[in-house]
């Protein structure tokens, strides 16, 4: 039985992250929180090799897509560095083959307090919903793992998010590594969190593989999808897209009985 796992990779939930320049390739301060994620991924590489899987496929899936140190990595680990300019975007090379999804360093969406770094796929928007859920990367990435009966089995990142997968996901392994306070972060030793990933990652991966209807996550019929912007410009260009309605000076509304539709309407106006 093929029990490959498939882990997307962001930054600015990892252990210790509270500023911009932590995460930013070719900042002074990068190098460490670099190796921090490094770290972390590891770790779930580690947990779900011990588990049983046959294999971990990492998508590096911050910013650049160039942050993880390959050499750093277990060997039996795939990992795709930079973008694959494709709708999946932070889930690019998921398919229905994978036994289960695990997500590290993932943060807390836009028009939230969680984290001082709190985003959802870029800084231009202020708010991004689905169905009236306030969407963060992982709502979005979540979605598209159920779009191919992929289980998301466990996330580490701010506690903010963490538990935002419960309540979509009641049946997640969470991992909090830190917490947001007004611009700063309150995080657990990176040591600890790379403690915790591992155990976690190997209790998620082999619940998985043994009650993957437990994890399960059943798509909506029907996806209404509203974005508000930060600038005006941008609601009015995204109005040009194919069955989008612009609702207000920074807002766009975009409705699809096909979450595929919705995937290439993030493309290419969020």
């Amino acid at each position: 039985m093929i029990s490959r796992v498939f882990i997307s990779a962001d930054i600015e939930g990892t252990c210790g992250i509270a500023h911009w320049d932590e995460t930013e390739l070719g900042k002074a301060e990068y190098e460490p929180f670099r190796r921090q994620m490094t770290r972390e991924v590891a770790a779930a590489c580690q947990g779900a090799t011990a588990a049983g899987s046959d294999g971990v496929y990492v998508k590096d899936a911050h910013d650049s897509a160039r942050n993880l140190i390959p050499a750093e990595l277990p060997e039996n680990v795939q990992i795709f560095r930079g973008w694959g300019s494709d709708i999946h975007s932070m889930m690019s090379g998921l398919d229905s083959s994978f036994a289960g999804v695990l997500f590290t360093g993932y943060h807390s969406s836009s028009n939230t307090d969680f984290s001082p770094l709190a985003h959802t796929m870029n800084l231009q928007n202020c708010s991004v919903r689905i169905n009236s859920i306030q969407a963060s990367e992982m709502v979005i990435n979540s979605f598209v793992a159920a779009y191919y009966d992929v289980p998301v089995l466990m996330i580490a990142g701010d506690l903010g998010v963490c538990e935002a997968a419960k309540r979509l996901m009641p049946n997640v392994y969470t991992v909090p590594v830190q917490s947001g306070r007004g611009s700063g972060t309150v995080s657990i030793h990176p040591n600890e969190a790379v403690r915790r990933i591992r155990e976690t990652a190997e209790i998620a991966v082999r619940d998985g593989l043994a009650h993957p209807e437990k994890f399960r996550l059943d798509l909506p019929n029907k996806f209404d999808v509203e974005v508000e912007f930060v600038q005006h410009a941008k609601a009015r260009r995204a109005s040009f897209y194919p069955g989008v309605r612009q609702t207000g000076p920074r807002t766009v509304m975009f409705s699809s009985d096909a979450y595929y539709e919705v995937l290439r309407f993030f493309m290419f106006c969020l």
